[in-house]
């Protein structure tokens, strides 16, 4: 797998989560952030955006807002896996370079 593919998995990931946030709970900020970040991330997989670390930074600021979210919540579903997933997503991006 190369750091490109794994973000495109990621981005699927992201945009089925808000997906499931609108169907689940008529949540459209969760569906709109979703894929707003989906879609900056998807500019910086085509090589639009050309600098990878952009994606980094915006991998860390999704990061920081699920991680919030799970220490506000206590609640493991979503934003806790959403977490886990950004890290490893991070993670696997940094050791495949």
């Amino acid at each position: 797998m190369t750091p490109i593919s794994v973000l495109w998995v990621y981005i699927v990931l992201l945009v089925a989560g808000g997906a499931v946030g609108f169907l689940k709970a008529q949540s459209k900020m969760s569906l709109l952030m979703s894929v707003g970040f989906a879609a900056l991330l998807s500019l910086c997989a085509l090589k639009i955006i050309p600098d990878p670390m952009v994606a980094d930074i915006i991998l860390v600021v999704l990061l920081i807002f699920f991680g919030m979210r799970v220490a506000k919540s206590k609640k493991f579903m979503p934003m806790g896996m959403m977490t886990i997933l950004t890290i490893i997503t991070l993670a696997a991006r940094y050791f495949l370079r």
